[in-house]
């Protein structure tokens, strides 16, 4: 007979047996990692997939989320195919992909496009969270949701998108598929701030938020982690975008300029430390309220950088437009950057090229003192290895 208890609220219901798991009985094979066959994608990851996890990627419209995510299919379904020793492959197992925002058609037209095989993947048109939860998906090797802000129930009222909807449905979509031990891709939208779209409650639900970042007029991809349980955060992936897809590669390097207004720096993104440069140009200007443009660098960190050079070296850049940017599609997230992008300043202020082979990493305090920061045997490693054998460490150069 099943034992009841009051629930507190004047109600009673069964009650449950749980029962607690030691440790050491916990077999790690469980949360063996899978790799996706790419490696800047396993980089971010933390080694691969994990059965049963739930990933959260974001990003702006068209920066390529959906052709990341048909070049993980092709991959997965490439490594999963075994040869069964009698002159053929056993099944695939199946790929699901649940479009909520294109049909069918416009995803074969893109996996044409990519060269996607498509072997092993399955196109889900539905944007009903019950239909997906009545489908046969035991047999899934991943399953992906483009994209959760789509989706909706009928046991909740409310247009798609809605806070509730979305949060209902993740949370649907995130129990099934743990208890099955199937991986979870959500692809969500982020706001004009660049922050993800939806209840925060969807950030903590999921295991990894990855966030896909890029600059229109540049073909660089950075794939960044915010969160994982499986894995360290604020690691990158580096991708280029080509006619062919999303391919890995590095940054193209810099090269060193000899004119005025140009310093080299390390930058760190995740543990991977990448040469970066620093563009300035400060020019004279009669207005009263002198512009300051930053692009690749925080306009607030670029306003406090001024006021410092003002202040302690008597720079009047009071009556000097300064522009300063970094190349190659990369950002300067880091204080690390300040005395790049202070020396990049002085340098076209003087109209006096920096020394050659040199660069500059330092935080900058508001005393004009320069600070260390961290990784920096790593990023005096890279220096060396790209033949940078001069460090500026001072504002004095």
């Amino acid at each position: 007979m099943e034992e009841i208890k009051n629930n507190g609220r004047g109600g009673n219901i069964p009650a449950r047996t749980i029962k607690s798991i030691k440790l050491s009985e916990i077999n790690a094979a469980q949360t063996q990692r899978v790799s996706t066959g790419i490696a800047e994608l396993d980089r971010v990851l933390g080694g691969g997939l994990v059965p049963g996890m739930a990933v959260l990627l974001a990003g702006e419209p068209g920066i390529g989320k959906s052709t990341l995510l048909l070049e993980l299919c092709d991959s997965v379904g490439a490594r999963s195919s075994r040869p069964n020793g009698k002159g053929s492959e056993d099944p695939t197992p199946t790929i699901l992909y649940i479009a909520g925002e294109e049909s069918a058609s416009q995803i074969k037209i893109r996996a044409q496009r990519l060269g996607v095989s498509g072997k092993g993947l399955e196109i889900l048109e539905t944007t009903d969270v019950d239909e997906i939860a009545n489908y046969p998906i035991a047999n899934c090797q991943l399953i992906i949701v483009d994209s959760i802000q789509t989706l909706t129930t009928d046991d909740l009222s409310g247009t798609a998108g809605s806070v509730g909807q979305v949060r209902e449905c993740a949370n649907r979509l995130i129990q099934t598929t743990k208890n099955l031990g199937i991986p979870l891709i959500l692809v969500g939208h982020v706001t004009k701030d660049g922050t993800i779209a939806g209840p925060k409650v969807l950030e903590h639900i999921v295991d990894t938020v990855l966030t896909i970042d890029g600059d229109k007029y540049s073909s660089l991809r950075i794939v960044r982690t915010s969160k994982n349980r499986f894995g360290p955060t604020d690691e990158v992936g580096i991708f280029e975008m080509k006619d062919s897809g999303l391919v890995a590669t590095e940054p193209s390097l810099p090269i060193e300029s000899t004119d005025s207004g140009s310093c080299l720096t390390i930058i760190m993104e995740g543990t991977r430390p990448i040469l970066a440069e620093v563009q300035a140009l400060v020019t004279s200007t009669p207005i009263p309220n002198p512009r300051r443009v930053a692009s690749g660098v925080d306009h607030n960190r670029l306003l406090t950088i001024c006021a410092i050079l003002q202040k302690r070296l008597n720079i009047p850049l009071y009556k000097e437009d300064v522009y300063v940017s970094v190349s190659g599609g990369l950002k300067i997230t880091e204080p690390a950057g300040d005395l790049a992008i202070a020396l990049a300043i002085l340098s076209s202020y003087h109209s006096k090229p920096l020394p050659p082979k040199s660069v500059a990493f330092g935080e900058l305090d508001l005393l004009g003192n320069v600070r260390r920061v961290s990784s920096e045997e790593k990023r005096a490693k890279e220096a060396k290895l790209r033949g940078l054998t001069h460090r500026l460490s001072t504002l004095q150069f």
